[in-house]
């Protein structure tokens, strides 16, 4: 797949209320009041959130009478803070994202490329803003963003491993990066930092291939980088696992300490699992921010 119009049926199909695939992000979306996110503190809005007692500051004709009659306080209705937020993301496009293990699996960035514009999808129909990170796309609304976004999420880049960008991440905005992470977790760091100094929240979701957390190879194996620039041939492939398997989880166990640092989100997605889920909990990670 990588044909802006493909991709963008396919995104359009994860966010559809038809498919049962996503019966319950749409299930989401109609208890959920799309881009109007409550953010529980007192504002401009329409959604009553509480009754507190009247200050000095607060004129006549705010004081809820009825309320009021029912005790010898006067009180008001606080209304709930709400404002269409935007959502900057960040869809690895590096070449590690194209792997398959085998014909019956998508690769790494298809999966990636469909939640995140499955994702964009849902929060332009609540009234958000979306864009990408790299000041190429600066977050809008409508349906020409999205066109512009799926054409620029086909867009593959010639080395092995991504770094999040977070060029154009406006203050107190929200964000979220897909990818395997499989690449120098530093440039991770140092993103995830920048955007916390920004007062930016949101969400790290990692793609990986089964075969990439299993390491089911043995005895005569060459690994060899999608790019081709790295390569490394083994003898006894079944000795490496154990070693493996624990930086793997050393790894993710890094990722997830990061975005606790920083207040993000951190969830690990295998391309053999439904995306249903993982559209879920990318959208409730930036509901809760």
């Amino acid at each position: 797949m990588n044909q802006p119009l493909t991709l963008r049926s396919e995104a359009e199909s994860l966010a559809s209320p038809m498919p049962p695939l996503l019966a319950q992000a749409e299930h989401l979306a109609t208890t959920v009041i799309l881009g109007e996110h409550g953010r529980r503190r007192a504002g401009t809005g329409d959604t009553f959130w509480q009754y507190r007692p009247a200050q000095a500051h607060d004129t006549a004709r705010s004081i809820d009478w009825r309320r009021s009659a029912r005790s010898d306080t006067a009180f008001v209705q606080d209304r709930e803070w709400q404002i269409a937020q935007s959502v900057l993301m960040w869809v690895d496009p590096a070449a590690s994202m194209r792997f398959s293990s085998n014909d019956n699996l998508p690769a790494k960035s298809d999966v990636a490329r469909i939640l995140g514009l499955a994702t964009a999808i849902l929060l332009v129909r609540g009234g958000e803003r979306v864009g990408l990170t790299g000041l190429r796309l600066p977050p809008k609304r409508g349906e020409g963003q999205l066109q512009q976004m799926a054409q620029i999420l086909t867009e593959d880049a010639e080395v092995d491993y991504g770094s999040p960008d977070t060029h154009g991440m406006l203050p107190h905005s929200h964000a979220f990066f897909i990818s395997d992470f499989l690449g120098d977790l530093t440039s991770v760091e140092t993103a995830l930092r920048k955007a916390a100094d920004r007062g930016v929240q949101g969400a790290l979701l990692q793609i990986l291939d089964p075969q990439e957390e299993a390491f089911p190879f043995d005895g005569r194996t060459v690994f060899q980088s999608m790019t081709g620039a790295v390569e490394h041939e083994t003898l006894k492939a079944g000795d490496l696992r154990d070693r493996y398997l624990i930086r793997m989880a050393e790894r993710k166990d890094r990722l997830s300490e990061l975005a606790h640092m920083t207040s993000w989100s951190f969830q690990t997605h295998h391309t053999d699992t439904p995306a249903t889920a993982a559209l879920l909990w990318l959208y409730q990670a930036l509901e809760r921010r």
